[in-house]
């Protein structure tokens, strides 16, 4: 039977009850021998019990708060008989929804009808109720399907890709554990399951993929084989019927305990298997953990929805795999040119995503500004249009060897990362809290050797130095956190952070530890942005990567010199460039263009993590600073602002695609 016919159903006859104020109603009533208890109202109606209940009343004292809330629940329906000779309610009925009305005399067959149809009533809100109920779980079922199908589409590197659909088909179904296999074909033609990725709340689990033929032999194998979804309440109680069982070795090993599973076929809209989700232990509560002890207790089978959720979960998740595939397909094909290089450089980097874009956009704009120019500085320079193309390329690739940085260097929003600030506030909770347990056994221990009196005496004194210095370590870590930003570190913070990692603690061994290591405190000393020394130099290597890297294409004739241009991006007139410190004779001109247009997007772009964007006009001040510095071409950047070469991204759209 389907959900919405289930909800469809009445409610039972027999669970009626009609409770009176009125002798006469309830005569009256007796006389027709309805389907349902007829009771005498107590003085408060009985909501509790949950019954659909219909209430004669006759009196104000009917009308209470807990007959209201009955009402609204869809629990009670209220008929009032009006008194013998008026039209009207009393005020105590404000407030309180009344389904119908009785006038005397009173009539048998009148009053049984209004009952029926009170019941009828109740029915059909309960009706309603439980449709629009499980309206607003189909939804929200759908909204999840939904965000997961968008996180899946945009996910396009294969690892975390499988990661993700195995997260979130756990989520969805609170199991405490899951693995997730791809089908692949050997050269020979042979179909297997290759294990991809596993997860587990309970446990800290580490496996190397492995492959496993695609035959009954198996769990995961009969799925992909048969290409139907398994639910197994106890896997180590499998029906006689089916042809595998259940391999207890990592339990045995482990001392986790699998019971539930639930096992789905990925299929692509063709209705081939491409993979297979299987998730283990479907939990009461996602924040329990599983083991040989508490299997029993915690872990349930998977429900009916759920199963039908998670099947439509794996086609979404075998949509993005096909897709994910073929994108990696696509970026094979052209791995050898500009388009699918600056793709891998914005996947390493989001945080910079569509920077080369618009450096190439700007440097393309400046550059046809100078072929434009008449000024005695540029007459002489024109470009050819493989030239404008080499430029381009040169520009959409200055960054290219980004992806020889590590990542967590190249998208450190502050001096510490994340797991590092998380350690660190870890340490701060496991402070404060060794401060209240001292705190409270100093109280317990002077309570136990003095008198109540002497200890009230000294409560406040006790309290003020507790608050005092939990104040004091809240106050230390707020600076910590104020020094964890990448701004410009005031002269005095670098003396109070010597002074911090000097403040040392007892773990639970006993042993005295720093409140800040040498290593935290090190960083947090960082006077001006995020990166160290080392992270900087880490940084700056990129370009160097980059040369590097278009050195090993073979470039045609026409655009030969792309290397060269790329590598002096971020060269000084001056000599104090990096990496190669070249002198103003030695940087190409296309190089000073490229280093202007790369300078004024890493100023006023929006989209990096560590810094704000600046204002246009902060950014050519900036600009003009480091010219008159002698760092930057003052002509090209004359030229940058009056040719307005700076609006060219002023309203810029990462492209869908591009052509070169």
């Amino acid at each position: 039977m389907s959900t919405l016919a289930k909800v469809a159903e009445p409610v039972e006859k027999e669970g009626r009850r009609v409770y009176y104020q009125n002798c006469e109603a309830a005569v009256l009533l007796a006389q027709e021998n309805p389907p349902w208890e007829t009771l005498p109202l107590p003085g408060r109606f009985p909501a509790e019990e949950g019954h659909p209940s219909v209430v004669l009343g006759d009196s104000p004292a009917v009308f209470t708060p807990e007959l209201r809330k009955a009402i609204d629940a869809n629990l009670a329906r209220l008929i009032y008989v009006l008194a013998k000779g008026t039209t009207t309610l009393p005020p105590e009925a404000s407030g309180t929804p009344i389904f119908s009305f009785l006038v005397p005399p009173l009539q048998a067959a009148v009053v049984n009808s209004l009952v029926n149809a009170s019941f009828e009533n109740l029915v059909l809100a309960r009706r309603q109720a439980s449709l629009e109920q499980e309206l607003q779980r189909v939804r929200a079922e759908i909204d999840q399907l939904n965000q997961i199908g968008i996180a899946l589409s945009t996910q396009r590197d294969m690892d975390s890709l499988m990661d993700l659909i195995l997260e979130k088909s756990r989520e969805i179904t609170n199991s405490d554990a899951g693995s997730l296999y791809l089908a692949e074909e050997t050269e020979q033609g042979e179909k297997r399951l290759r294990f991809k990725t596993t997860q587990n709340d309970s446990l800290q689990v580490h496996l190397d993929e492995f492959t496993m033929p695609i035959n009954a032999s198996s769990i995961a194998g009969y799925v992909a084989l048969t290409g139907e979804s398994l639910h197994l309440e106890d896997v180590h109680n499998t029906p006689a019927s089916l042809s595998f069982r259940f391999n207890p070795k990592f339990d045995q090993e482990s001392g986790y305990r699998t019971k539930s599973m639930l096992v789905v076929p990925m299929k692509n809209p063709q209705g081939e298997i491409i993979g297979v989700v299987q998730l283990i232990n479907c939990k009461r509560d996602a924040h329990l953990r599983v083991d040989s002890r508490t299997a029993d207790e915690v872990v349930i089978p998977y429900p009916e929805g759920l199963r039908a959720l998670v099947s439509s979960l794996a086609s979404q998740a075998a949509v993005a795999i096909e897709n994910n595939r073929l994108y990696e397909s696509i970026q094979t094909l052209f791995e050898g040119f500009v388009n699918a290089s600056v793709v891998a450089i914005e996947a390493r980097d989001p945080t910079t995503s569509g920077h080369s874009f618009r450096v190439a956009d700007l440097t393309v704009g400046l550059a046809e500004a100078v072929d434009r120019a008449d000024s005695p500085d540029f007459r002489d320079i024109r470009f050819s249009r493989s030239e404008m193309k080499e430029i381009r390329y040169a520009s959409l690739l200055h960054d290219f060897g980004k992806v020889g940085v590590r990542e967590d260097v190249l998208v450190k929003a502050k001096k510490l990362y994340p797991q590092q600030m998380d350690v660190v506030r870890q340490r701060f909770d496991y402070v404060r809290k060794a401060v209240q347990q001292e705190h409270a056994e100093r109280q317990l221990t002077y309570l136990l050797e003095k008198s109540r009196e002497e200890f009230l005496a000294r409560q406040e004194e006790f309290q003020r130095d507790f608050t005092e210095r939990l104040a004091e370590l809240d106050d230390f870590l707020q600076f910590v956190l104020k020094c964890n930003e990448p701004t410009v570190l005031p002269e005095g913070n670098f003396q109070r952070l010597t002074q911090l990692a000097a403040v040392q603690f007892l773990d639970w061994e006993g042993q005295p530890r720093p409140l800040l290591t040498p290593g935290e405190a090190s960083l947090l000393s960082i006077p001006k942005g995020s990166l160290d020394e080392k992270e900087r130099q880490q940084i700056e290597s990129h370009v160097v990567h980059s040369f590097n890297f278009l050195s090993q294409i073979p470039w045609t004739k026409e655009i030969r010199n792309i290397p060269t241009i790329a590598r002096a991006h971020h060269e000084k007139l001056n000599g104090t460039g990096y990496p190669y410190k070249l002198t103003a004779a030695e940087i190409p001109f296309q190089s000073r263009m490229m280093a202007i247009s790369d300078i004024y997007d890493a100023l006023s772009a929006s989209d990096r993590p560590y810094k704000r964007a600046v204002p246009t006009e902060k950014a050519l001040d900036i600009l003009a600073q480091e010219t008159k510095q002698g760092l930057l071409d003052s002509e090209l950047f004359r030229l940058f602002q009056e040719a307005e070469i700076y609006k060219f991204t002023a309203n810029w759209k990462h492209p869908s695609s591009f052509s070169l």
